[in-house]
């Protein structure tokens, strides 16, 4: 495929248009719940600066990450200047406009900001989310106000069980005359062989010019651990594909520093080489075993906190 959109200066990492935004963001993203791994917030802090730094413009969080310490830890490395030179994004859980509102204007606080550039409903893994969502007092609601009131630019959602859910999210809105500006998935070289989001949902954002978010370019490690394929081969799988950016998490200094010196170098993979990697990891994925967050719940935190939906 293609590499979409591609603003590169040597030395730098390139950046990409996030669908009709208008922004241009860099190909590599900071992920946010890894920030919230170290022990101590002077780590994650440091993780956050070196990113920006280094050329990372595209900053991912959530409310719910970490019982909220990724959200404080990037509020406080984004201060002294940091925050004018990101795109930085959240996203909350709850389904329901009341909900969405509290969620919102905590993550503003925790991220010592009056805006976010773009706001994300989290988890979208049910078949009722997009009825919910876009309901009478549904969290859409709060979403398209928190857009009028300057709280957020974009608005978009996530999910990480499968691609018939984002689907169902895509054919809601364009039934109630609502466009998303983004949409982030999980893209990795197993996506590609089960149940695929690359094959199902990349192809109708495109058609809409839809900001198009990669997550989990290594399936939560386990594409690493299964021995398949290298973190490099991983990240240049998905930063090979017509997204606008890849997230990573990055628990230290030296792991994000190995993922820019992808970003920085990369070039997309040639036909020989996509092909190559696809039959050598076809085995591996065709179960979706090492794709968890899509068969299981252990990654599904709203699963094991309802309370956050209401």
């Amino acid at each position: 495929m293609k590499e979409q959109n591609v603003i590169r200066k040597d030395h730098e990492i390139p950046r990409r248009n996030l669908g009709a935004t208008g922004e241009k963001v860099s190909i590599l993203g900071l992920g946010g719940a890894h920030i919230g791994f170290p022990k101590s917030d002077k780590e994650g802090i440091e993780i956050v600066r070196t990113a920006i730094d280094s050329g990372i413009n595209f900053m991912d969080n959530s409310w719910d990450y970490n019982d909220g310490v990724s959200e404080i830890r990037m509020g406080q490395a984004l201060r002294d200047g940091y925050r004018k030179r990101v795109f930085l994004m959240t996203k909350f859980d709850s389904r329901s406009r009341k909900g969405a509102v509290k969620q919102i204007d905590e993550s503003l606080q925790r991220l010592k900001t009056d805006y976010v550039d773009l706001l994300q409903i989290h988890e979208i893994s049910r078949d009722e989310d997009p009825e919910l969502v876009f309901g009478p007092g549904g969290a859409i609601e709060a979403m398209v106000a928190a857009r009028k009131a300057g709280k957020t630019r974009f608005i978009g959602f996530t999910g990480h069980k499968g691609p018939d859910f984002h689907l169902k999210m895509l054919h809601t809105a364009m039934e109630q005359n609502f466009r998303f500006d983004t949409v982030q998935m999980p893209l990795n070289v197993f996506d590609a062989h089960f149940n695929s989001f690359e094959n199902k949902v990349i192809p109708l954002l495109l058609e809409q010019n839809i900001g198009i978010i990669g997550m989990k370019p290594m399936a939560e490690a386990s594409i690493i651990k299964s021995g398949a394929a290298s973190a490099v081969e991983c990240l240049r799988y998905v930063m090979s594909l017509p997204i606008s950016v890849t997230l990573t998490g990055c628990e230290s200094v030296k792991i994000l520093e190995q993922a820019i010196g992808v970003a920085r170098q990369f070039q997309p993979l040639t036909d020989e080489e996509r092909t190559a990697l696809l039959s050598r990891t076809a085995a591996f994925a065709r179960n979706g075993e090492y794709e968890q967050y899509k068969t299981g719940t252990f990654f599904d935190a709203t699963w094991r906190n309802p309370q956050w939906l209401a």
